[in-house]
């Protein structure tokens, strides 16, 4: 999540809405953009229905893999990182510019 928002300024300038989802309560999500200096929206799947239709929720952890998703205009997913790679937000900053580029 840091690393999005360390990136905020060049996803925003590509045109990208950066947004966070987790399973935990909307009050859990605001004290921990809080104490992380996130300044964009995170979302709560308070009870998992969007995970679990996804296909990203893991019934061992009892939580969501950590995905990165980027969804062009139209609603279709054009871009999916997962585990690892969901966390470094290099590669979607430059697929969201790349995309900026060719519009």
């Amino acid at each position: 999540m840091q690393g999005f928002q360390q990136n905020l300024q060049k996803l925003e300038a590509s045109n990208t809405q950066v947004l966070g989802v987790s399973m935990d309560s909307p009050f859990a999500n605001k004290a921990f953009a809080d104490q992380i200096g996130v300044t964009f929206p995170l979302l709560s799947d308070w009870g998992g229905d969007v995970t679990k239709e996804y296909g990203i929720y893991n019934p061992k952890y009892k939580a969501a893999r950590r995905v990165t998703y980027l969804i062009d205009p139209q609603g279709k997913v054009v871009e999916m990182k997962v585990d690892n790679d969901a966390v470094d937000p290099t590669q979607i900053v430059s697929a969201c510019e790349r995309r900026k580029g060719k519009s």
